[in-house]
Parts: C-alpha cells; structure tokens; sequence
C-alpha cells in the first residue's frame, strides 16, 4: 500500500482514535482521586502517553512499501 492510500486512510482513523482517546482519559480522570497534584499527574501523563502510539502510527503512514524479491524493478 503506498503512503498516500495510508495516509488517506489513516488521517480518519488517528483522529477518532484520538478523539475517543481523549473522553476516555478525560472519563478515567474523574476516577483520580481529589488531590490536584494527583490530577495534575494524571491529566499531564495521559496528555503525553498518546505521542507514542502516534509517532509508531505515523511512521507506518510514511513507510514506502517493501519491495518484493519475485517483481521486477520498474526502472
């Protein structure tokens, strides 16, 4: 698949991912107990974590595809 078909497909699907991402950290932080520091660790940890994921899922996007031994080159 080439990087513009993934990044087509991609680009929709990292923004739900992320949109959901963020209700649900949003969600679990209410769980947090009433302290700020605790809160503001939280909320600082869970606004940071979905870089990670990202980066990994935007380098997939950017990939050339691999080229095969059995086609031939097209030069």
């Amino acid at each position: 698949m080439s990087p513009r078909i993934k990044k087509l497909i991609g680009l929709p699907i990292f923004m739900v991912a992320l949109v959901l991402y963020f209700f649900a950290a949003a969600a679990l932080g209410e769980r947090v107990p009433n302290s700020q520091l605790l809160k503001a660790a939280y909320f600082l940890l869970a606004g940071i974590a979905w870089a990670w994921p990202a980066i990994h899922f935007f380098r997939w996007m950017q990939a050339e595809p691999a080229a095969s031994p059995n086609t031939p080159d097209r030069d």
